[in-house]
């Protein structure tokens, strides 16, 4: 005997069961409405096949890494520095390497946005950097 707490009756589950099994069974969609159907994936979508991104992960990260920090940071955030973005970020539940990278930016700098902060995270953090202003 199953002891639980089930969701569903036995007969909702083997309901749902049948229901699956055409798209199981033929590994593509088998409704009639086309409307109904998932869309693909588009041709500008961002790569998340390998994981979270991360800072030097993949031939255009910058973009990858803006939309990650887009993900996590709201227009409220900015302008702030590294201490501040980090919190943020940690609240946002991101990617611990991303916080990381984060966290070995200069503390005096402030980014006014996402674009700031992502060029600033890609370049090697010198003191040619455009990203940052000084405090």
């Amino acid at each position: 005997m199953q002891r639980g707490s089930d969701r569903m009756s036995v007969h909702r589950d083997d309901e749902m069961k049948h229901e699956l099994q055409g798209l199981l069974r033929s590994g593509h969609p088998t409704r009639t409405e086309e409307w109904n159907d998932p869309e693909p994936v588009a041709d500008d979508d961002p790569e998340v096949m390998y994981g979270p991104v991360t800072p030097g992960r993949g031939p255009t990260y910058l973009e990858s890494l803006r939309l990650e920090l887009a993900r996590n940071l709201t227009r409220g955030t900015f302008p702030a520095g590294p201490r501040e973005l980090g919190r943020a970020l940690r609240r946002g539940n991101a990617p611990d390497a991303l916080v990381e990278e984060l966290e070995r930016l200069p503390q005096k700098a402030r980014y006014d946005n996402v674009q700031e902060l992502a060029v600033a995270l890609t370049e090697s953090g010198g003191p040619g950097n455009a990203g940052p202003r000084s405090a």
